[in-house]
């Protein structure tokens, strides 16, 4: 695994497991974006973003990250990783793809999440929430 995956890795796995969202925010690139289902259109900047992965960690029972890819040896700053949790009784699995930029920060990240109902529900959760954060603001 390449060094620039390992110290990313290592700090994102902590911050997660800690639910460290100050820490979180830190890692982001200024420009970040992300690809959050069942949306199309990327969300822009540290402060959305952070703020958006914040609700999901927060809302996401038992997160955990099982395994990891990168793109090949050479890949340094492409990573997937697979995660499982649930919400009640529903469960599920999901991708994150990570792109990481020349400074190690997270520059992209793309959420795939499955099945439907596990997807619905968290959206029915977390859409609310941002809309009223986006409201208030302003970005």
């Amino acid at each position: 695994m390449a060094s620039e995956n390992a110290e990313f890795l290592a700090k994102w796995h902590r911050l997660v497991q800690e639910r460290d969202l100050v820490a979180l925010e830190k890692i982001l690139a200024e420009d970040v974006t992300m690809g959050a289902p069942p949306y199309w259109d990327k969300l822009k900047g540290r402060t959305v973003v952070g703020h958006l992965l914040g609700l999901i960690i927060r809302t996401i029972e038992d997160f955990t990250y099982h395994r990891e890819w990168h793109a090949d040896s050479r890949g340094e700053g492409e990573i997937a990783l697979e995660f499982r949790g649930h919400l009640g009784e529903l469960k599920l699995q999901g991708i994150d793809l990570i792109s990481l930029n020349d400074r190690g920060e997270l520059q992209n990240l793309d959420v795939m999440i499955r099945p439907m109902n596990a997807l619905s529900a968290l959206r029915d959760i977390v859409a609310p929430q941002m809309l009223e954060f986006l409201r208030k603001n302003a970005v």
